[in-house]
């Protein structure tokens, strides 16, 4: 039987072990921590085929200085001298082009639909509830200015064959008339759905478990032996593992561990905050993105979620109060019944969004190491594009025809 060992437990750790036990691999999978404190347990839990527009768009770097000066601001860069960071900014500002925004909407289109019916077979699976429902996202503004833009995106997505909907603020409350809005109106993503992350990632860890994956908590890779253009050996501490084939899966960690191998990936770690307010009135029945604030609210397991901000600076255990107040003041804004509080450190998740300067994930072989198969860089859409990913990652592995064309993901574009 052919070996796989996966570095990282996160969403796509985790699905490339699924999809490649499905085909009779012996797996292991390390993870440098005890797996519950990575991104795939504290995001907002949205599958998103409506997010067809990558990071790297016009207006995205003249719009990023200005929120740079605005301590509360969806969006921050830490000024740095940091050598990768200035690589990633001179590609992200390459490609944040209308041109660029127009390739890539159906490959981000494509992997997000895959994923979604992949979570729509997995919810079917004993054993896998994890509160799949779609009812969509609205995606709500309160400016002329983002009513304009969302209308766009709605047109587009429309013509893309995705199922939207522009709703005047009549037709919001009516979805759900016990939440009171303050808002112009939104677009109603319908083609969109939401989880509750927790309940996926543990469903996924005990079906792995029993099905025969080793899981290795704890376990950092701190050195990779090569010879010619394989991986041979990788280590933790004074433990080798060997494996046919290499998975890379390590997000915003995976420059570092690849660059053991002699392997380069463009990535910068986004950081993201979130916390949790019981409701238990349930008013809010279907997830929302506020868009002046860039801020996502969900529903799950009977309270809300709530999460933004992108930090782009080096991997750091900080919690900037002042980005977590920003998310809390928005909230009432659009929604004035909802007023949450502003939570203690200890109650605040942060995690790092694995971002590419152009926007789009790495899925593919590493020409460099030709067992090594790397799959990261999906930004704030980890948990949307997960299963895909998994998928993909197993028929690459295996040798066989993908679901997708591999080209617009391929690490060294």
């Amino acid at each position: 039987m052919s070996k796989v060992l996966i570095i990282g437990g996160g969403i796509v750790g985790l699905t490339s072990a699924y999809y490649l036990q499905k085909r009779g691999y012996e797996i292991t999978i390390l993870d440098k921590g005890d797996i519950t404190d990575n991104c795939s347990f504290g995001n907002a839990g949205m599958i998103v085929p409506s997010h067809f527009v990558p990071l790297a768009a016009p207006g995205m770097i003249k719009q990023g200085i200005r929120w740079m000066f605005d301590s509360k601001s969806p969006f921050y860069v830490r000024p740095s001298l940091n050598v990768n960071l200035i690589n990633w900014g001179l590609k992200f500002m390459t490609h944040a082009t209308a041109k660029h925004v127009s390739q890539s909407a159906v490959p981000l289109r494509d992997l997000s639909l895959l994923s979604k019916k992949l979570y729509e077979g997995l919810a079917k699976e004993p054993d896998f509830d994890f509160e799949l429902t779609n009812n969509g996202i609205l995606a709500f503004y309160k400016t002329e200015k983002a009513g304009e833009e969302e209308a766009h995106l709605a047109a587009k997505a429309v013509e893309l064959g995705l199922d939207m909907a522009v709703l005047s603020a009549d037709e919001c409350r009516a979805l759900q008339p016990d939440l009171k809005l303050d808002v112009l109106g939104a677009v109603h993503y319908r083609c969109d759905a939401h989880l509750y992350p927790t309940k996926l990632m543990d469903a996924l860890l005990k079906y792995l478990v029993n099905n025969g994956v080793k899981i290795e908590r704890g376990k950092e890779v701190d050195r990779i032996e090569t010879a010619g253009n394989r991986i041979t050996k990788v280590f933790t501490g004074n433990i080798a593992w060997e494996a046919d084939q290499y998975v890379l899966a390590t997000g915003s960690w995976s420059p570092a561990v690849a660059k053991m191998a002699g392997v380069k990936i463009s990535l910068m770690p986004g950081k993201g905050y979130s916390f949790m307010e019981p409701e238990p009135q349930q008013r809010l029945t279907i997830p929302a993105l506020l868009c002046e604030a860039r801020v996502a609210i969900t529903p799950m397991n009977g309270q809300i979620r709530y999460g933004g901000t992108m930090e782009l600076d080096k991997i750091n255990t900080r919690i900037n109060m002042e980005r977590v107040k920003g998310i809390v003041e928005s909230v009432p804004a659009y929604f004035p019944d909802l007023k949450p509080a502003v939570p203690s450190e200890k109650d605040i998740w942060y995690g790092f969004r694995p971002s590419s300067p152009d926007g789009l994930p790495y899925i593919g072989r590493s020409e460099k190491r030709e067992n090594l198969i790397i799959a990261t860089g999906h930004g704030m859409m980890g948990l949307s594009l997960g299963p895909a990913t998994g998928l993909l990652v197993s028929q690459i592995v295996s040798g066989i025809a993908t679901d997708l064309k591999m080209e617009p993901y391929a690490v060294m574009r």
